[in-house]
């Protein structure tokens, strides 16, 4: 059965026609019930999409402003800038606000604006549930902060390894406000991920079979699977982590017969599923942006879905990679071992398809397109370097250094990040009627992709030298020194790239005269 959807009033099928105020195209949520209060009582995809993204941009900036103060400290040898307990609350907040506050709630803002668009459906299934999603991310986030102002900010890193977070080793309330807070945003994410299956499952248009559906929807699709399962994991260890703490249990205490590793292993059945939580999403906007922008279909489009359900399917068993060094025996360090190796055939495999869209194409460098080619080359730097920690021998040399820093910040800073400022580049002129600049826009990619690698780069190598991640400072002579001053300068090219992005948001929504296209790119998919 084709998919035959009929066209509003005031519909042209011409790619030029315009959104104005009179043409009836109510396609977004601004031309629509006006006030804050519409706001903060809708229920509508499209505003909790933009809300979302809104709120995750602030918290990106608070998350920025932690790292750069990281940064300054062990800018040069035994630093003073921070004292090591504030240190190690602006490395835990600075992690945690990224991936919960941040890359999650990003995706949820594409998730929660588009999906409904992709498939042909109206809404979501659940809109109330949607907007208690919202409410449960953004008031979890502040509960977290307000950490600082009631007993100062959690320090035991944003995996809580146990039992350095016990009441004991860590005494005042920044842990609590940590639990309770992630608690908040696991239920949000766990509500929305239901929502988002029910809406595939049930809202699809007649004819939208699921191997029609664009590989965005296909990888919010598998995310959504992923969050359904593994948010239960850590709601669980965090529960009994409050519990050993204030009600007596000893699930991680040694010398009351509980086992660390127990937390080690709840923590990571959940840490792993979810690094492809933050990275699905961003695979699925660049494989909507590459065919736009190289005039091709996406390439192979059935491998890429069914790759991108095998990294989900598979991502559940690789997670005591993270543990090689605890002692798991023999068996389980070289059963996953294997399995890591093996999780890199379908992230290998959609790179190949991304780089068989783009071949022989006719290429348009726009900054979308740019943001996309980005994430290939630095995602693909940070697999490679993933692919060294399946090697136990290998993986033990680098346990605890800063090359798991540099790995993950490429994956994820790199990878993520720029999959999703690819994303906000391509669909703004959809969700806000507004162009963002083409000059700005190139001026900010470069900026980002040239202080990624400025920061992280050197983090391998200084990782290999025996540089220790978490430790606030460092003694002269031990050939940090340089490295580190680089990597700090690339936090602040990093912080100017934002800064241009945001004069670009600005300069656009200045400009009253500016006139749209319905499709801008021409990209003549359903969303558009």
């Amino acid at each position: 059965m084709a998919l035959v959807l009929e066209p509003p009033a005031g519909y042209s099928p011409d790619p030029k026609t315009t959104v104005g105020p009179n043409t009836g195209l109510l396609s977004r949520p601004m031309e629509s019930e006006k006030g804050f209060l519409s706001w903060v009582t809708t229920v509508d995809h499209k505003r909790l999409g933009i809300m979302y993204g809104i709120a995750a941009m602030a918290w990106f900036v608070l998350g920025g402003i932690e790292a750069l103060f990281i940064r300054l400290q062990l800018v040069v040898p035994n630093n003073s800038v921070l004292g090591a307990d504030t240190y190690n609350q602006m490395f835990t907040m600075h992690a945690t606000t990224m991936v919960f506050l941040v890359v999650m709630p990003m995706s949820a803002a594409f998730f929660n604006y588009f999906l409904p668009l992709m498939i042909g459906a109206r809404d979501v299934a659940f809109p109330r549930m949607n907007a208690f999603s919202w409410w449960a991310y953004f008031f979890g986030g502040l509960f977290l902060y307000s950490s600082y102002f009631l007993g100062g900010f959690p320090d035991g890193g944003w995996f809580g390894y146990a039992p350095n977070t016990s009441i004991v080793n860590s005494p005042g309330t920044g842990i609590d406000f940590w639990i309770l807070g992630l608690q908040l945003l696991g239920i949000g994410s766990t509500v929305s991920a239901v929502n988002f299956i029910v809406t595939v499952f049930n809202m699809r248009a007649p004819g939208m079979t699921l191997f029609r559906m664009p590989v965005f929807a296909w990888m919010t699709f598998v995310a959504s699977f992923l969050m359904l399962f593994a948010m239960p994991i850590i709601t669980v260890a965090l529960f009994l982590l409050m519990f050993d703490r204030h009600y007596g249990a000893n699930f991680f205490e040694v010398s009351q017969g509980g086992d660390p590793v127990l937390w080690q292993h709840l923590f990571w059945l959940f840490g792993h599923p979810e690094v492809y939580i933050l990275i699905l999403p961003a695979m699925g906007i660049v494989s909507e942006v590459l065919p736009t922008f190289a005039r091709k279909p996406l390439f192979g489009y059935p491998v890429v879905v069914f790759s991108g359900i095998a990294i989900g399917f598979m991502g559940w068993g690789v997670w005591a990679h993270h543990m090689f060094a605890v002692g798991l025996g023999t068996v389980a360090t070289a059963a996953f071992g294997v399995s890591t190796m093996f999780i890199a055939v379908p992230t290998g495999v959609k790179i190949f398809n991304w780089v068989g869209t783009i071949w022989g194409g006719a290429l348009r460098f726009t900054t979308a397109m740019l943001f996309s080619i980005g994430f290939i080359l630095t995602f693909l730097i940070g697999g490679l370097s993933g692919v060294t920690h399946s090697l136990v021998a290998s993986d033990a040399q680098q346990t605890d250094t800063y090359y798991i820093v540099a790995h993950f910040h490429y994956v994820l800073f790199g990878g993520a990040i720029m999959g999703l400022f690819s994303g906000i580049y391509y669909w703004y002129p959809k969700i806000f009627g507004k162009l963002l600049n083409e000059k700005l826009g190139q001026v900010h990619w470069f900026l980002m992709w040239f202080g990624t690698h400025l920061t992280f780069g050197p983090m391998h190598v200084v990782g290999l030298q025996g540089q220790p991640r978490r430790t606030y400072r460092y003694d002269t002579g031990m050939g940090y020194d340089t490295w580190n001053l680089v990597e700090t300068i690339g936090g602040f090219v990093i912080a100017l790239s934002l800064l241009v992005f945001f004069a670009n948001v600005i300069v656009a929504h200045r400009d009253k005269t500016q006139v749209v296209p319905i499709d801008p790119w021409d990209a003549h998919t359903i969303e558009w």
